[in-house]
């Protein structure tokens, strides 16, 4: 049977602008993530155990090929018209210096003409109780980019134990619904703001095939509302935009390098600028809370960046106090944009649309319930950080059930210090 991942750029587009980033400014960082099974499978993920390390012996084999390379070197480029704007109003010997660049960087670049991941940083075993461990620990750059495919061939490898024919033919079922509910929807008069969504299912999909079946479909159908995909590979060889920004690990990370504990989003959002100087401006609000969150988020940033991605919480009561925040630092909302990412359906993402697209821009990820929904009920699984340079780092979730940490002291400190209250049963997983 054909490997799972066969390519490096099968990722989301946000591991790599996230690692460029650790690269330049913490290269020497250790790291450990952790697989996390958050829901209950239908048998024992450790029957799974002998293909995932095979697959994981394969994926350490890969490489960036040229073309992949060139793509990535080619993100930023201006168009030919940017191109003269920017020769028309400095002339062309100044444009050259002043006009942007492109956001990843030809030193980055040349790592990942050399990088491979290295099976000795990854570890899967199985529990006791037949539950899957799943491990990464060592330099941060070296291991951060196991999380994606870890999540991509669990999820498949479990699909596969199921009749692919009927999965796909049901999935195939549920495709065509969404697409008429998405032709309804569209045919609506125009708003404000349009509405424009993006596949941000990489992680849990039910497989690369389907994800292909269900990006092609949706980029032929409705190529003016579904602009991009997080899926590198698939934005390269379908012509699409690559979605992401930086994820949870970044700002965690920033936890333990240094910077007191208070000042961590402050601090990381302030690298964030001086690495990207004006792209990828979507800041993530859910580490420690929104509140927390909008307290270091001030005018500076307000300005700075383009806009905020909601990961927990009621979406609506979070999108309310984004724009109360942005109107209290005299920023007009309708120049910004809330990115929408929990857990979204399409009729989710509609009615929040309605809610706010005359005050605001808004856009929405779509993610498990695009490419998973296959009558199969999908694993809920994440892989995420849990400790920087020996020390343990947490994320304090606007829903109690996303709470993330192994270490009980540390998030409850972490709560004392943001004002973020702990429901009962957050205390680590």
């Amino acid at each position: 049977m054909n490997p799972v991942i066969s390519s490096l750029a099968d990722t989301d587009l946000y591991k790599l602008t996230m690692l460029q980033a650790f690269l330049h400014r913490h290269p020497d960082a250790q790291a450990e993530y952790r697989f996390v099974c958050r829901n209950q499978p239908q048998f024992p993920l450790a029957r799974l155990l002998p293909q995932i390390n095979a697959e994981l012996d394969y994926l350490c084999t890969l490489r960036f090929t040229s073309a992949e390379l060139a793509y990535l070197s080619s993100l930023g480029t201006l168009s030919g018209e940017e191109r003269a704007y920017f020769d028309s109003l400095y002339g062309p010997q100044e444009a050259a210096r002043v006009r942007p660049r492109k956001f990843i960087k030809r030193d980055f670049i040349e790592f990942l003409r050399i990088f491979q991941l290295n099976r000795n940083f990854i570890e899967a075993t199985a529990r006791p109780d037949d539950s899957l461990e799943i491990v990464a620990r060592g330099s941060l750059v070296h291991v951060m980019l196991f999380e994606i495919y870890v999540l991509e061939l669990v999820e498949e490898l479990y699909l596969r134990t199921f009749d692919p024919r009927q999965w796909t033919k049901e999935g195939a079922r549920r495709l065509e619904a969404k697409l008429e509910e998405l032709a309804t929807f569209l045919a609506k008069p125009p708003r404000a703001t349009p509405f424009i969504f993006h596949d941000f299912g990489t992680r849990r999909r039910a497989s690369r095939a389907w994800q292909e079946v269900v990006v092609d479909r949706f980029r032929e159908a409705a190529p003016d509302a579904f602009r991009g995909t997080s899926n590198v590979d698939l934005a390269r060889t379908r012509g699409l935009i690559p979605i992401g920004t930086m994820a949870h690990e970044y700002l965690q990370a920033y936890q333990a390098f240094g910077s007191r504990l208070r000042d961590f989003q402050k601090v990381a959002l302030e690298d964030w600028v001086a690495e990207y100087r004006g792209d990828l401006g979507i800041a993530l609000t859910d580490v420690v809370g929104m509140d927390a969150f909008l307290r270091d988020f001030d005018g500076y940033f307000c300005r700075l960046f383009d806009g905020v991605r909601h990961d927990s919480g009621d979406p609506e009561i979070w999108g309310e106090k984004a724009i109360a925040h942005y109107r209290a630092w005299r920023v007009d909302p309708l120049t910004k944009m809330l990115t929408f990412s929990n857990e979204l359906t399409l009729p989710k993402a509609f009615a929040l649309y309605e809610h706010f697209a005359d005050r605001v821009r808004t856009s929405f990820g779509i993610g498990t319930n695009l490419t998973c929904d296959v009558g199969i009920p999908p694993l809920n699984i994440v892989m995420k950080l849990t400790e920087i340079n020996g020390q343990p780092v947490a994320k304090l979730s606007d829903s109690p059930g996303k709470t993330i940490a192994t270490d009980a002291t540390f998030l409850s400190y972490l709560s004392q210090v943001f004002a973020q209250p702990l429901s009962i049963g957050e205390d680590g997983e």
